[in-house]
């Protein structure tokens, strides 16, 4: 690999990381049109409330049908999605990725706070398109649930 090769490696995976920093962050400041963005318009979106079945507990595979989706954050009061560590295999202009995340879904009941926190894996498919990298396919897998 040449040095220009190396440098647009390393482009491309930051951008990779921005683009899933993004998803976070718009998850967390409820812009669902803004997450949408983010996506293919072909997008297949899959979530796993048992990451053990081969089977998915949703299945989404429309950009416009994302929508009802991410607007449903708006139940909880306030959310924080802390995304850790991930791993991304470049192949020209594809990639995949394993990132991990700690999201926190908080409510009120009684007066009282409530805490969920879901242990997340998120096994992506990314494609470069028009120089930006966007979501091609996400599952979204969750280890576990804690509720206090």
């Amino acid at each position: 690999m040449n040095y220009e090769q190396k440098i647009q490696e390393a482009e491309d995976r930051l951008a990779i990381r921005e683009l899933i920093d993004r998803y976070a962050y718009c998850a967390d400041s409820r812009d669902a049109t803004g997450q949408m963005a983010l996506f293919t318009e072909d997008t297949n979106f899959e979530v796993y409330y048992d990451p053990k079945s081969e089977t998915p507990s949703q299945v989404i595979t429309n950009n416009k049908d994302l929508l009802p989706v991410f607007d449903n954050l708006n139940t909880y009061k306030s959310t924080m999605h802390f995304n850790g560590q991930s791993t991304v295999k470049l192949t020209g202009d594809k990639a995949t990725g394993i990132t991990y995340c700690m999201a926190h879904h908080l409510t009120m009941e009684d007066d009282k706070q409530k805490l969920m926190i879901a242990a997340i894996r998120y096994h992506d498919i990314f494609v470069k398109q028009n120089d930006k990298w966007l979501f091609a396919e996400r599952k979204l897998l969750v280890d576990w649930i804690e509720n206090r």
